[in-house]
């Protein structure tokens, strides 16, 4: 692995999680290099228009970056929003599609917010969390075999067919996400919404596990 190119990367995974620019002093703090190293970096990202410069010369993500994008999951994402739009609406709370990056992390593809509620949560898309926190990560470990040592949240997960978290992503936070039923090559998928109050479980559980299973059908 060249680690200049992982050091730049970083670069550019510091900017996206903190969501917030930053100047050379802190990104170079942050990826763990000298100054004059991550003046480099952001130099060629610069030239790259994957990161900018403000005038307070302070870097945010660049425009360059949508082109690159923008074909990722595209077929995922263009069968989804319909559905994760109708969801939103349907139960007056942000929607989600989640898929797993790696063995211990999922990261939220899409993020639709309601078009009629007054008041919901929002987050980015792009967001990487823990999967073994939150109901979308919950929902994906619940396909997998069961084990004797899984968390019993996973296995009421697998039992009743969707998850439930409250609060480990989002403070206050109440999270219900259901599996995508999808073939066993494909990428882990999860669906769900985020909201500020769960007082009726199952109208909303029904209406992520029915969203969830009808992506499933979209994409078999």
């Amino acid at each position: 692995m060249s680690k200049t190119l992982d050091s730049g990367l970083r670069v550019l995974e510091v900017l996206a999680s903190r969501g917030e620019p930053l100047t050379v002093t802190q990104l170079a703090e942050a990826i763990g290099v000298h100054r004059t190293v991550a003046h480099r970096f952001v130099r060629t990202l610069e030239a790259h228009r994957l990161v900018r410069r403000d005038r307070a010369k302070r870097f945010h993500l660049g425009a360059g970056l949508v082109p690159l994008a923008e074909p990722v999951e595209r077929d995922l994402r263009d069968l989804a929003l319909p559905l994760l739009e109708d969801l939103a609406d349907a139960v007056g709370a942000t929607a989600h599609l989640v898929v797993q990056e790696d063995e211990d992390h999922v990261r939220a593809l899409m993020v639709v917010e309601p078009r009629s509620a007054s008041v919901h949560v929002a987050f980015r898309a792009g967001q990487l969390d823990t999967l073994h926190r939150g109901s979308a990560g919950l929902a994906i470990l619940s396909t997998r075999p069961p084990s004797i040592d899984e968390p019993e949240d996973v296995t009421l997960a697998r039992r009743q067919g969707y998850a439930v978290s409250f609060s480990q992503i989002i403070p206050s936070m109440h999270g219900i996400s259901a599996p995508v039923p999808v073939g066993p090559e494909a990428k882990r998928v999860s669906l769900g919404v985020s909201l500020f109050e769960l007082s009726q479980e199952q109208e909303v559980a029904t209406a992520v596990v029915a969203t969830a299973h009808q992506l499933g059908r979209a994409l078999a």
